[in-house]
């Protein structure tokens, strides 16, 4: 299968079984956090996390059972991230996934604590799953994510996000790709790297699985960046133009829509190039930057 997404299409069912056997059941005790928690994680994303996980894991031979756990923990973190995202405090958006955010669903409190929880649920996850990896596989596992969500990764880039609004700290080329590669990216390219940890590709295929996610993520975000200014609520699932009214440092921002589009292409070409060092799933992972171009065409 060489179409993106359909192969998302497919995956999806796989990651959501995954996301049920590994979350907490909406009636355990305490019954409000865990159906919150659900709430979220169950509304509607593209698992395009997870499928990062498969893609790389299984481009170095890893068992699809063994990288559906990594997906499902990450996909957990990405969830945790837009219902924290989503508050007041940050960027107040009363619409996700095409549906009322969870802080406007279940109330504010209840939105940070489930985030909370998922957060904390993915490492529990990392720690000690698959039961036959070995131990100091799931250890990598944990360190790595840790990583990319803290502060020299995610948490990072949401910082210096919240430093730029309205231009604060100046509006230029290299603060907006620090931002993009910290805030979106480092999710991205902890979801190849985990592919490569979990298939025991060694410290060179993990670094170029990094590499690979790296580029992705960037270009990603720029199509992002692009779909906020000319997308619609249904195409986005959350409230368009939401960027430009907070006056955020984004590509369309600095560079217009055409010159976005042209650091797309060029984020695209540096992604070709190091796919073509993979030792197989090349098809599957060009198809993969022709979606995300064609995303923010």
């Amino acid at each position: 299968m060489n179409d993106f997404p359909s192969f998302l299409s497919a995956l999806r069912p796989e990651v959501d079984e995954a996301l049920d056997r590994l979350l907490p059941g909406a009636e355990t005790e305490p019954a409000e956090i865990h159906e919150a928690m659900r709430y979220s994680v169950f509304a509607g994303g593209k698992r395009v996390r997870p499928a990062l996980v498969v893609l790389a894991g299984e481009a170095w031979g890893g068992a699809r059972e063994d990288l559906l756990v990594g997906g499902a923990a990450l996909e957990m973190v990405h969830t945790f991230s837009l219902i924290h995202d989503d508050l007041p405090a940050l960027d107040d958006d009363d619409l996700r996934r095409g549906r009322p955010t969870l802080h406007r669903a279940r109330g504010e409190a209840m939105a940070v604590l489930a985030g909370d929880a998922l957060l904390n649920r993915a490492y529990e996850v990392l720690s000690r799953e698959p039961a036959s990896a070995p131990p100091e596989r799931r250890l990598q596992a944990v360190r790595l994510v840790a990583d990319a969500v803290g502060t020299a990764g995610m948490i990072g880039g949401q910082v210096f996000d919240l430093q730029h609004e309205g231009g604060v700290r100046g509006s230029d080329a290299e603060s907006l790709e620090r931002i993009h590669r910290l805030k979106t990216g480092a999710l991205i390219e902890a979801s190849t790297r985990l592919g490569g940890v979990y298939a025991g590709a060694g410290s060179e295929g993990i670094e170029q699985a990094g590499r690979i996610g790296a580029e992705l993520g960037l270009l990603f975000q720029i199509g992002d960046d692009i779909l906020d200014e000319v997308g619609s609520s249904e195409e986005l699932g959350k409230t368009p133009g939401k960027d430009r009214q907070a006056g955020k440092l984004t590509y369309p921002g600095l560079f217009g829509l055409e010159g976005s589009r042209k650091k797309a292409l060029q984020a695209a070409d540096r992604c070709l190039g190091l796919i073509e060092g993979l030792p197989s799933g090349r098809e599957l992972f060009r198809a993969l930057v022709a979606f995300l171009v064609h995303r923010g065409s």
